[in-house]
């Protein structure tokens, strides 16, 4: 009798074993996601007319360099508050983030180059070139992030697709889709706000377009343009 007691006092109870079958399930889910988030995205001019299953895509906005004067002109009109409608398209704003490239101080002859600077320190999170493109009424960001922990370095590409709403008394951005890696993060949603704070921080905005930007009376995504009006 007291052998059945101890048997009986021993196996797992339902609660044990829904508790554990719930577990299994939660980890195999952020193992998969994990897999996903790690997951190479291709990166393509335009896209695929026939889509190869399993892959994650980014269709990468136009780049044009000689944009450049052209949204140089437009932003100073925008920060100076000039009335009217300014449309912006990606070509430009891809020529505006571009990273300049320094230029190589000349050496006299027989003179040695100067060593070049040491790297500065790794960040936990480092995030790349942001590629936009403007279409299907979304505005498209792209951006390579680097995550460097414990001596290592993983790199994932992040894309944010969305729009631009007015909160409170001026637009802001909305974010409709994010995907990290090959993984949509309503599969890992406690990471949606994490990535949006990580990115938004990475980015800073100019006094003057900053002090403009509330003024804005419509904001809108039309076609191939990102339009901004100013009363």
């Amino acid at each position: 009798m007291s052998k059945k007691m101890d048997r009986t006092a021993h196996n797992p109870g339902w609660m044990e074993v829904i508790f554990g079958a719930a577990l299994s399930v939660a980890l195999g889910a952020v193992i998969g996601a994990l897999a996903l988030v790690f997951r190479p995205v291709t990166i393509v001019k335009e896209t695929p007319k026939e889509p190869i299953a399993g892959l994650t895509y980014f269709v990468e906005g136009k780049r044009d360099a000689g944009k450049a004067k052209q949204i140089m002109a437009k932003r100073k009109a925008f920060a100076q508050g000039a009335s009217g409608t300014i449309s912006i398209f990606e070509e430009e704003l891809n020529a505006l983030v571009a990273p300049a490239t320094p230029a190589s101080k000349p050496t006299k002859p027989g003179e040695k180059p100067a060593p070049a600077a040491s790297a500065a320190p790794t960040e936990a999170i480092s995030v790349g070139t942001v590629n936009f493109r403007i279409g299907e009424g979304l505005m498209k960001i792209g951006v390579p992030v680097s995550l460097s922990a414990l001596g290592m370095e993983l790199k994932v590409f992040v894309q944010v697709h969305g729009t631009f709403v007015k909160k409170d008394a001026a637009f802001s951005f909305e974010p409709q889709t994010i995907i990290l890696g090959s993984c949509p993060l309503d599969r890992l949603p406690f990471a949606a706000g994490a990535v949006m704070k990580a990115f938004s921080s990475s980015q800073t905005v100019a006094e003057d377009i900053a002090a403009t930007w509330p003024k804005l009376t419509a904001v809108a995504i039309d076609g191939a343009a990102l339009k901004l009006t100013l009363p």
